[in-house]
C-alpha cells in the first residue's frame, strides 16, 4: 500500500499518493489526476504502476486551491472538477510535475522518470513531454488539440475511446499528423474507458490492452 507524503510548491504544500515498488525502482511515474481528484481510482492506478516496479507519485493538484479534495462521478462534481482545474491552470500543474519529479528521483534513486495523465491530465501529461522532456503516456486528453503546434521534446503514447463525445475523430487525427512518429491508439469504449469506478464508460478489454501498451512505453523510455 502507499502512503501520503507532501510536496512543497511556491504555492503551498501539495499532498500526492506514493506507492512503491517491492523492489528497487526501475524509475518513476507520476499520476496525473481527472478532474475528480486524487480519489480510490487514481491511488489504484498509482499502485497498478507501483506493481510492474515503477515508484509512483500521484500529486493532488486540488490542494492548490482547496486542500483534500475529492469529487463524485456525477453532474456536480464534473462542474466543480472544470471550475477547479481550470483555476489552477495547466501552467501550475506542469509546475507540480516537476516538483514531484524531483521528489520521485530522491525517493526512487533513480534518475528517470515518466508521466501517465488522463482527461484533463491527459493534457498535463502532453504538456510535461513538451516542457519538461519526460516521456508521458495520454489518456484521452481533452486540451490537447490547443498545443498540437509546439514541438515535443520526449516521446508521447496517446490513448482514446472512439465512441468519446468530447474528442472527436477528427482531434484524434490531427494529433497524428502533428506527431506522425508518435503511437495514438484508439479503442471501442467511451471517454473515461479506464476508470473502473464509473462502470456507464469503464470498459474492461480496452483498459487492460492501453495498461499493456502504457507499460511497455514506460519499458522502453525509462527501463
Amino acid at each position: 500500500m502507499g502512503q501520503w507524503i507532501t510536496l512543497s510548491t511556491s504555492k503551498g504544500p501539495v499532498a500526492a499518493w506514493q506507492a512503491e515498488p517491492a523492489g528497487a525502482a526501475r524509475g518513476s511515474v507520476i499520476v496525473i489526476q481527472e478532474i475528480f481528484g486524487v480519489n480510490e481510482h487514481i491511488r489504484g492506478v498509482a499502485e497498478q504502476y507501483a506493481a510492474q516496479g515503477y515508484l509512483a507519485i500521484a500529486p493532488a493538484f486540488f490542494d492548490l486551491v482547496e486542500p483534500g479534495l475529492e469529487l463524485p462521478y456525477d453532474q456536480d462534481g464534473t462542474k466543480c472538477g472544470l471550475e477547479l482545474v481550470g483555476a489552477i491552470g495547466l501552467d501550475a500543474a506542469v509546475d507540480v510535475v516537476e516538483i514531484a519529479a524531483h521528489a520521485a528521483r530522491t525517493a526512487a534513486a533513480n534518475e528517470k522518470v515518466a508521466t501517465v495523465g488522463y482527461c484533463w491530465g491527459g493534457t498535463v501529461a502532453l504538456l510535461c513531454a513538451q516542457r519538461l522532456g519526460l516521456p508521458s503516456v495520454s489518456y484521452y486528453g481533452g486540451r490537447n488539440a490547443q498545443f498540437l503546434d509546439q514541438p515535443l521534446k520526449a516521446p508521447v503514447q496517446f490513448h482514446f475511446g472512439e465512441r468519446d463525445k468530447h474528442i472527436t475523430a477528427e482531434v484524434v487525427e490531427a494529433q497524428r499528423q502533428a506527431w506522425p512518429d508518435m503511437d495514438v491508439f484508439t479503442y471501442p469504449a467511451d471517454h473515461g474507458f479506464n476508470r473502473e469506478a464509473s462502470p456507464a464508460v469503464y470498459d474492461e478489454a480496452s483498459a487492460k490492452q492501453a495498461f499493456g501498451r502504457a507499460v511497455a512505453f514506460l519499458q522502453e523510455n525509462i527501463g
